[in-house]
């Protein structure tokens, strides 16, 4: 077995996660409000999302990805829409200080919701299958233990960033008081809903 495959996987899913979009700006947010539990959650979930894109393209199930890729417009309404939504829960939400403690049900909603926003990107399976492709892997190229390895190489890849950066983040929370709080809220809030617009817009052309 060639191991090689996973540490492909860890640089592939730690690189396609970096770049900070609505996902990084609302993980930020979360781990600043609700602390670092719920920010990495949220992170988890891209991270789980990056993992069923991997398993598409690392498995070369062209089925699956075309279907996607037709979606594209109707994934990408409703993924701007609940970005929107977000976007305006985030910016009139209470601060830090008055918001109720996370419980189980709270991290999962987390979790669950950039899960979701994160599956309604199709550019993702598109950026793993030219990445996969670009690597000579996936598809017939790749054996299912090889795949396999990979695609658990990009969720803990991903993971990875989604920790140092919930873990970076959390550092300033307790420097932070409720105007600060405030105003995290506010200006974060309008970038998530201005991605979400944006989002919205792109899908009607």
């Amino acid at each position: 077995m060639d191991h090689s495959f996973f540490l492909r996987g860890l640089a592939i899913g730690f690189s396609i996660a970096a770049p900070v979009g609505p996902i990084g700006v609302l993980c930020i947010r979360r781990t600043l409000a609700e602390g670092r539990l719920c920010g990495f959650a949220s992170g988890l979930g891209a991270a789980t999302a990056d993992a069923v894109y991997g398993c598409v393209a690392g498995f070369g199930l062209t089925a699956v990805s075309d279907l996607l890729v037709s979606q594209q417009t109707g994934l990408r309404l409703i993924g701007g829409l609940f970005l929107v939504y977000l976007g305006v829960k985030s910016f009139f939400a209470r601060p830090a200080g008055s918001a109720a403690t996370r419980n189980g049900g709270a991290l999962a909603g987390a979790y669950g919701s950039t899960f979701l926003l994160t599956l309604t990107n199709p550019m993702t399976i598109l950026s793993f299958a030219a990445v996969f492709a670009g690597l000579g892997l996936g598809g017939g190229a790749t054996n299912y233990a090889g795949a396999a390895l990979l695609v658990l190489g990009v969720f803990l890849g991903s993971a990875l960033w989604w920790l140092c950066l919930s873990g970076g983040v959390g550092l300033f929370r307790e420097e932070l008081n409720d105007d600060h709080f405030r105003w995290v809220n506010r200006i974060s809030g309008t970038i998530i809903a201005g991605f979400g617009l944006l989002a919205f817009v792109s899908s009607r052309h």
